[in-house]
């Protein structure tokens, strides 16, 4: 009994390409170098609503928005050239139906069996996409000119706040001297001490209204060793009271992009409020390292002190007038104005904390 060998079914790689060609979701068109459309897939006729019949016998030049004609025209020269093998282009076209869409072309140059070079055109309708970052450019645009107004705002505020404050002291000050039984007035003491209070807050105010996103190009490259030496110096007689032992353990080559004053109230904050927080039970010890995570410097600030409830108050942590301790001096604009500082810079600010353990600070600056 002969057996027969199994058939095999062959295709031709004519008749592969061409079902690619037909079948793929992206347009694509085989065009001359004059510009003529010679072969159009399905996909291509979905995408601009005209036949291929239309298509073939039109200019495709009438529907191109006319302030896209020319977005090809250099890269093209290059291409046939021999310097590019390829190029995208994004344009925009009026649709048949009249809308304007928004198409992503890719361009190569292919040489057939004559050996006369064609282009393969592949286009892709990205007009949804193209209003979403439309969208997105607009309420970014939106989101600034507000900002710039509420800049502006905070400014007049607290000049108009400053002054006003000002003139209450300067008058309080006025009646005290003309009035010397005021000393032992108990309503005018409370004014005075509203006017003072009013002062500090009015202060406060003006040092967050200063804070704003600083340019690349307006921050200078620092030392990070060099600015906590410096910092330490300037608390050292609140350290020796305190009996604090402070390490800095910090590379002393690596540098961060930052603003000098900013940097110095940055690691005064931290450092003053390690020794402001420290637990009785134990002498304070302040841990300064460094470390470097992708295109941030990494500075870790540890204490041993009293610690944060995280669970309770870590939402509220940064937030200002927020307290966690019964410290006579604590304010709550400390931290809100260091964190607010560390974000103008580009940076950023976690924390790790467990009650009567201690703390940990880690600020991201960016790299110097």
């Amino acid at each position: 009994m002969k057996v027969s060998k199994p058939q095999r079914n062959f295709f031709n790689a004519y008749d592969v390409l061409e079902r690619i060609f037909n079948n793929t979701y992206n347009g694509i068109a085989i065009v001359n170098l004059d510009g003529d459309w010679l072969k159009v897939n399905e996909s291509v006729c979905e995408i601009f609503g005209y036949t291929r019949w239309e298509l073939f016998n039109m200019d495709i030049n009438n529907i191109i928005f006319i302030e896209d004609l020319g977005v090809h025209e250099k890269k093209y020269e290059k291409l046939v050239r021999g310097e590019i093998d390829k190029y995208r282009v994004k344009q925009r076209y009026f649709h048949k139906d009249g809308s304007i869409i928004w198409v992503l072309i890719y361009v190569s140059l292919v040489y057939f069996k004559e050996g006369r070079p064609h282009m393969i055109w592949q286009f892709s309708d990205v007009t949804n996409r193209q209003k979403n970052q439309d969208k997105l450019k607009t309420m970014l645009s939106v989101a600034k000119e507000q900002n710039e107004r509420l800049s502006s705002f905070a400014d007049i505020v607290t000049h108009n706040l400053r002054s006003h404050s000002g003139n209450l002291s300067t008058l309080t000050e006025f009646l005290e001297e003309d009035f010397s039984n005021l000393n032992t007035n108990e309503n005018f003491q409370l004014l005075k001490k509203a006017v003072e209070n009013l002062q500090e807050t009015v202060s406060h105010l003006t040092e967050v209204a200063k804070i704003k996103e600083i340019e690349d190009s307006k921050m200078q490259v620092l030392n990070l060793y060099d600015y906590v030496e410096k910092a330490t110096y300037n608390i050292i007689a609140m350290a020796q009271n305190a009996e604090a032992t402070i390490y800095n353990e910090i590379d002393e080559n690596i540098t961060v992009k930052g603003i000098p004053a900013y940097l110095d109230s940055i690691i005064l904050n931290f450092l003053t409020n390690a020794i402001k927080y420290k637990s009785k039970k134990r002498i304070p010890i302040i841990e300064l390292t460094s470390s470097v995570e992708d295109d941030f410097v990494v500075l870790k600030i540890k204490d041993n002190g009293l610690g944060i409830d995280l669970d309770k108050f870590g939402n509220k942590l940064f937030e200002i007038y927020k307290t966690f301790h019964s410290n006579e001096d604590a304010i709550g604009i400390g931290l809100f104005i260091t964190k607010n500082h560390i974000e103008s810079l580009g940076g950023r600010v976690e924390v790790s904390s467990e009650v009567d353990v201690g703390t940990e600070f880690s600020i991201y600056f960016k790299k110097g």
